[in-house]
């Protein structure tokens, strides 16, 4: 309760529209449990569902790490910025879904390519507009924290644009799935391929270096070598997991 109360008092705009996000997830995840339509063979909501997670918990922490800054013209223009290209995904992505359609690699009209593209352009903004917030991190030089945390924040943020600009390969070969087409049996939930590579695993692993690296660098690590060590080790296990997904192997 603590975290939502300072979450809320660093940003209200992004702690609200996290909220309205996870509740939107709620009402996909009832969604799959009482509606038959289906893409790729799975409940055409699962996607969204967990579109709408995944852009909650980056706009939380997005909120509370921006706070450190102590920039606010800068910080509320990438709220806004955030707010608007999120609301823009999040309904081509639900609007698709409500009819049974991809909203990803979706080529059977114009409109929906289109789409597509348009989704490409605006996250590319997103990813390097999150890498401009990494980059005033690292050269601030007066931010008031331990040193391994300040490195968890860091190295987070880069290794999250890093593999968020990974979604490029998905987007080139209009597939996430390599060495067969996309919708094959998956892992539950998640739903990654496990027959064949599947490139979301290490765009998943990567992108949530953005929580995983400051949780690490507060709670856990006492010096920032430990925090750089523990991401070098992460990063290149994330690595090994997207050389097999090229491989065309599974995870699992």
């Amino acid at each position: 309760m603590q975290f939502l109360i300072q979450l809320k008092q660093r940003n209200p705009l992004l702690f609200w529209y996290g909220v309205l996000n996870f509740l939107a997830a709620i009402i996909c995840a009832v969604l799959t449990q009482t509606t038959n339509t289906t893409v790729l063979n799975i409940n055409a909501f699962v996607k969204p569902m967990k579109f709408y997670v995944s852009i909650g918990i980056f706009v939380w922490t997005m909120g509370w790490l921006m706070h450190y800054l102590q920039m606010p013209k800068k910080e509320r223009s990438f709220t806004y910025m955030a707010v608007i290209i999120f609301t823009f995904e999040s309904f081509v992505i639900t609007w698709q879904a409500v009819n049974g359609r991809l909203s990803h690699f979706n080529k059977d009209a114009p409109l929906y390519i289109t789409l597509f593209s348009l989704m490409g352009i605006a996250i590319s903004i997103l990813t390097a507009w999150t890498g401009f917030i990494g980059y005033l991190f690292f050269k601030k030089r007066d931010i008031n924290l331990p040193a391994s945390y300040l490195w968890g924040i860091r190295l987070g943020i880069l290794f999250f644009v890093v593999f968020a600009f990974e979604g490029g390969v998905m987007a080139s070969l209009f597939s996430h799935t390599v060495g067969s087409a996309d919708g094959g049996k998956g892992l539950p939930v998640v739903n990654w391929s496990r027959q064949h590579g599947d490139l979301r695993i290490a765009h998943f692993l990567g992108m949530h270096t953005l929580q995983i690296f400051p949780l690490f660098g507060y709670y856990i690590a006492k010096s920032r070598r430990t925090v750089i060590l523990f991401a070098t080790v992460y990063v290149m296990m994330v690595f090994a997991v997207l050389i097999q997904a090229l491989m065309g192997a599974p995870l699992l």
